[in-house]
């Protein structure tokens, strides 16, 4: 049996990721409270997984994320987002009254929140921006893919970081470990190493938690991210999240089918 001191020295052996941000100054009053504390989270951990369901305010929380991190650096945070909505999210900033546009290449960078397409990362400066935001982050899924390096590499040495989606992949580690080799908290290749057995069983050998390490691994991916389905993961009031039971219907025609 594991003695109580032996424990605990084990504990502090366990990896976990440093704050390298900042105190959140005051939060906006249109924020929730849940978003509040999450948005501080991500600041002062500086780089940081934000992965707050469908519907709990991620974009709201990016786009403060992004207005506190390019202030305490250069003034200038870049939001990188797929192309369908980077002018719903420049509306959603001007609502709430940020400074934001949407840019083309890098002559069209000004102070405040500067939201790109990633297929124009290319027109860009990463080195110029001081904090940088990926929407829809499950683009660093593919392990290895191109657009994947691309990323990681050019804001290696950005200080601010966060890799928001809506819909991380729990059961997909590989995307988890894209994600903290982007943050910078650990490199994709390490993490399969320390918690993870490639499992040769399978034509496809995949790699699989180790049983023994589920508790440290998923402590450690907590050190670093926020994970939310309802504010009532984050210990808040979540029944006005609630949705009312979905009312089906069912129609029944007839029709003649040729044979």
């Amino acid at each position: 049996m594991i003695s109580q001191d032996y424990a605990e020295f084990l504990a502090k052996k366990a990896p976990r990721a440093q704050a390298t941000g900042i105190d959140a100054k005051e939060m906006p009053a249109h924020l929730f409270n849940y978003q509040k504390d999450v948005a501080a989270f991500c600041l002062k951990q500086g780089r940081a997984g934000l992965f707050l369901d469908t519907g709990l305010g991620k974009t709201a929380v990016q786009l403060e994320w992004c207005r506190q991190a390019a202030s305490a650096t250069n003034g200038r945070a870049l939001l990188l987002t797929p192309l369908a909505v980077a002018a719903q999210i420049e509306r959603e900033a001007h609502r709430f009254g940020y400074e934001a546009r949407v840019i083309r290449e890098q002559s069209d960078v000004r102070d405040g929140i500067n939201i790109c397409n990633y297929d124009r990362l290319h027109l860009i400066e990463p080195e110029t921006f001081g904090a940088v935001s990926l929407d829809e982050s499950s683009i660093l899924k593919s392990f290895g893919g191109k657009q994947s390096r691309a990323l990681i590499e050019a804001f290696s040495g950005t200080r601010f970081r966060l890799a928001a989606t809506a819909t991380p992949a729990p059961n997909d580690h590989m995307e988890l470990g894209q994600h903290a080799e982007f943050l910078g908290q650990m490199s994709s290749m390490e993490m399969l190493s320390r918690w993870f057995i490639n499992d040769t069983s399978t034509a496809s050998q995949q790699w699989r938690l180790k049983r023994s390490a589920v508790q440290n691994f998923w402590d450690w991916v907590s050190s670093w991210a926020r994970a939310a389905q309802s504010p009532a993961d984050l210990g808040y009031d979540g029944s006005a999240f609630v949705l009312p039971p979905l009312n089906i219907v069912r129609h029944q025609t007839e029709t003649e089918v040729d044979a």
